[in-house]
């Protein structure tokens, strides 16, 4: 199988360009990831579907990954608990090589078919759950052994690679498959397959946590309140939503209650 996240970059001579002409030719690039993920909204939908029943009924949202694809799955799942007031251990990243492969590469860890497999095992993954193995190539062996026994297991799967017909894709129930073309430097993929895989980390997560009644109009209501800018964000929404022009007094109920959506029930109730 061809990879064209493999393939030589467009551009010749990087060396030889001014920082510039970089900025220029790496923007360009960058511009293209967008549509790439644009076209496949209709793979989006049905795994988010799944997820969101999944959660609803208590089940959690695995993700795991090698390098890149591993850390940016620890990063959307790190961020959905302060995000959201979701549960910690909700939302679970995997990453080959475990919390050492976070800072640096550890060798040779994706390449092992069975590690993974045995990684999901230590949370007790289950039928109730949802995998979602995320390889920019679609090849990683570490992320294609789990999601292999997951389907054995009959526990639901997703993909995201970058790869058209990626090996990963045929032990996915969902596989997206976000083509993006060459690397600016040919096969670095924590460039445009990178941000890919983060665009629709954004989507899946966003989304399910919306469905699962953690936004409300388009505010943060469940977000953990972990420092001052967090504070005063949820005190002006509290001034915005129910026309109290009190910003100590608001900010003094938000703390005592611990969230917006309790503050505002307190401040309903009180009425």
């Amino acid at each position: 199988m061809k990879k064209i996240t493999e393939s030589d970059s467009l551009y010749r001579h990087l060396e030889k360009m001014s920082v510039e002409d970089l900025l220029v030719n790496i923007n360009q690039e960058d511009q293209k990831v967008p549509l790439a993920v644009q076209k496949v909204i209709p793979q989006i939908i049905p795994l988010i579907e799944c997820i969101i029943e999944k959660m609803k009924s208590g089940g959690r949202l695995f993700y795991i990954g090698a390098g890149t694809s591993g850390r940016l799955g620890i990063v959307d799942a790190s961020e959905c608990p302060p995000t959201f007031g979701v549960e910690y251990g909700r939302v679970i990243g995997i990453i080959a090589g475990g919390k050492k492969a976070i800072t640096q590469a550890v060798e040779f860890a994706e390449d092992d078919m069975t590690q993974g497999w045995k990684d999901l095992k230590k949370h007790k993954v289950s039928t109730s759950d949802v995998v979602i193995g995320l390889s920019a190539s679609g090849t990683t062996p570490y992320v294609i052994g789990a999601l292999q026994m997951c389907q054995k297991k009959g526990i639901k799967t997703g993909s995201i690679s970058c790869n058209p017909d990626a090996l990963i894709s045929k032990y996915a129930d969902f596989p997206i498959e976000v083509v993006v073309g060459p690397e600016f430097v040919t096969g670095s993929t924590r460039m445009k397959a990178g941000t890919a895989q983060k665009l629709v980390l954004n989507m899946i997560s966003t989304s399910v946590m919306i469905k699962l009644g953690r936004v409300l109009d388009n505010k943060m209501v469940d977000m953990q309140l972990a420092n001052n800018k967090l504070i005063d964000r949820g005190t002006r929404i509290l001034m915005r939503n129910t026309g109290i022009d009190d910003y100590e007094y608001l900010k003094e109920i938000l703390i005592k209650q611990g969230s917006v959506r309790k503050a505002m029930e307190f401040l309903t109730n009180k009425k």
